[in-house]
């Protein structure tokens, strides 16, 4: 793998990865049942890259909010493996992909309410679950935790573009989101039916969507995430223990871009979570932390542009677990 010394010149590079991957024409699909997020201008690029030696480099739109969707679920993953019980959620999820849709409910019926993994929607609502044991409002505490890895204290509620510093909650998006909910709450209940859902289903949909709502920039996501690519220590100290850091890049690499991760493993080589907001949260071990956000989705869901510009990234620096 190159090192950071090695790779050339990070600054210009994304420049140049901006200027050849933002998108110059509407192509790709947006999510319909989150609809403020149609809204999101076709054009929107940016990209961020964290070092573990405590630089930040950003090009392109790297400081816009944007709705991070699935890739909370690496935070709340992380805040599942810090508590007190961490042993105990393994029994409820597995750790293998899924070969299905993220929201699949027939994969769940025929394997009796055990999720394939914590990135797909059903294993996701069991990690909420399961932080609930801890706290009713665990989209709240996803957020503190999501905010102080930014370098950011203060956490902020409130609406998209209200200039709040540091990521918030887009509650009304969460609202509209979770008023088209419908598949969500069928997993929760077809969860709740088998026994692997402990508090009320509509709880933990209620939380789950606003942990999806959650808005962060590429830069922040990208210091956010850095825990996992410096052994398990974060902006604010020790998250997690260096053996649990390369579990959860382990479950990005094979879990992490729905049921593309083979495709994404084959372009770039390193590990990922995507969100339907199309960021886009990769992982060089031992490195850096990156994060690029590009609204239109393929139909794996997906950013076009994200996937195509890390593809290049990966090449150009040798970035690569293989």
């Amino acid at each position: 793998m190159t090192t950071l010394l090695e790779a050339p010149p990070l600054g210009p590079l994304l420049d140049d990865i901006v200027r050849s991957h933002r998108p110059r024409q509407e192509s790709g699909t947006v999510p319909t049942n989150i609809p403020f997020l149609a809204k999101v201008p076709f054009d929107s690029f940016g990209i961020a890259v964290a070092t573990t030696g405590g630089e930040v480099f950003s090009s392109g739109d790297a400081h816009v909010p944007f709705s991070i969707q699935s890739i909370s679920k690496v935070f709340t993953l992380a805040m599942a493996l810090q508590g007190s019980s961490p042993g105990s959620l393994w029994s409820r999820v597995l750790r293998e992909p899924s070969g299905t849709s993220f929201n699949s409910l027939v994969q769940l019926e025929v394997e009796h309410g055990i999720p394939r993994n914590p990135f797909i929607n059903a294993g996701a609502l069991v990690v909420t679950d399961h932080l609930m044991e801890e706290t009713s409002d665990a989209a709240t505490q996803l957020l503190r935790f999501a905010t102080e890895q930014a370098g950011n204290r203060q956490a902020v509620s409130g609406m998209a573009g209200s200039g709040a510093a540091g990521p918030f909650i887009d509650e009304a998006a969460a609202a509209s989101e979770l008023a088209r909910s419908s598949r969500n709450l069928a997993l929760a209940h077809f969860l709740k039916d088998f026994g692997n859902l402990r508090r009320p289903a509509e709880a933990v949909v209620h939380n789950y969507v606003r942990q999806c709502s959650i808005m962060m920039t590429c830069v922040e996501l990208a210091r956010a995430g850095l825990f996992l690519a410096n052994n398990g220590q974060g902006t604010q100290g020790t998250v997690l223990s260096r053996s649990e850091a390369k579990r959860i890049g382990s479950i990005m690499l094979t879990c992490g871009m729905y049921d593309a991760a083979g495709e994404f493993a084959y372009r770039v080589g390193l590990p990922g979570k995507s969100g339907v907001g199309g960021g886009v949260l990769v992982i060089v071990p031992g490195q850096c932390a990156i994060c690029v956000w590009s609204p239109r989705l393929d139909a794996k869901g997906n950013s076009l542009a994200g996937t195509a510009a890390l593809a290049d990234l990966s090449d150009r620096t040798g970035w690569s677990v293989f």
